[in-house]
């Protein structure tokens, strides 16, 4: 079944220019819901990408045999090329353009899955916080539930306007440097104004890379699954020295195994 490309308002692209997010309630059919959510619990069933460092958990410490807290995937349709056919993917450019210009790109993707009952909550952070320090980015995530999300399963939270902020402090999540995840470390980051944004299946959230987001844990007796898309501009370099030492502070089993790939290579 054939879904058409959305056609962004001129509210919401102004809304995501002035707040850093917006939400759609549709990105891709319902069908195509239902394909995509099967590869991807394949995936996940498979654990593809653990031994190269691209399947870990997010919110752990990533020890095998320890049940993961945030699963998560870097690259899925590495493993699953079929994705890319999909019209969610041609949809995600083609927003990504309207908000970011006839330039942008999707750049990768990324999944986590919160496990049924225990799901672990996605501290409050920013994306590039994760990214190379030496480059400026205009860039966004497009986050698409494979089931309907709420707060109690954990939809995504924002403060609206915090993409004007500059990159605060982060640190590995409950300040262990084994655990690939971040989160903001500012005793004052204000969240009053935080915003829920509880969205059906297929619909999507789309933030920018500096905006302030949270999700919360999966309270619910079935698991909330999360396709991210990334698309951005290109990069250029940022103009002076600036360094994250949260993630050269990291010490990750994830990290571990990766180099121990490559070294097989």
């Amino acid at each position: 079944m054939t879904f058409s490309v959305p056609q962004l308002t001129a509210q919401q692209i102004a809304q995501y220019h002035v707040e850093g997010y917006i939400t759609l309630d549709a990105l891709t059919s319902p069908e195509e819901v239902l394909q995509i959510r099967e590869i991807y619990d394949d995936l996940f069933d498979r654990q593809v990408g653990r031994e190269n460092g691209d399947q870990f958990d997010l919110g752990g410490s990533d020890e095998d045999g320890v049940k993961a807290k945030l699963p998560q995937i870097l690259g899925p349709s590495r493993y699953a090329p079929q994705l890319k056919q999909m019209q969610l993917y041609a949809n995600a450019q083609a927003v990504a353009q309207q908000l970011l210009g006839s330039n942008a790109k999707v750049t990768g993707d990324h999944a986590i899955n919160k496990p049924a009952l225990d799901g672990a909550q996605t501290p409050w952070h920013q994306d590039e916080a994760y990214w190379d320090p030496k480059q400026i980015y205009e860039a966004m995530s497009i986050w698409i539930p494979l089931q309907d999300v709420t707060v109690e399963n954990g939809c995504m939270q924002f403060i609206p306007g915090s993409h004007r902020l500059d990159i605060v402090e982060h640190q590995s999540i409950g300040g262990d440097t084994r655990v690939h995840g971040l989160e903001v470390c500012d005793p004052k980051l204000d969240v009053s104004s935080a915003v829920a944004c509880p969205i059906p299946a297929g619909g999507c959230t789309i933030h920018s890379n500096r905006t302030m987001h949270y999700a919360g844990a999966n309270l619910t007796d079935n698991p909330r699954r999360a396709l991210i898309i990334m698309a951005s501009l290109p990069s250029i370099p940022y103009p002076a020295q600036r360094k994250f030492p949260w993630n050269e502070a990291k010490k990750t089993a994830r990290d571990k195994r990766a180099l121990a790939n490559t070294s097989k290579a």
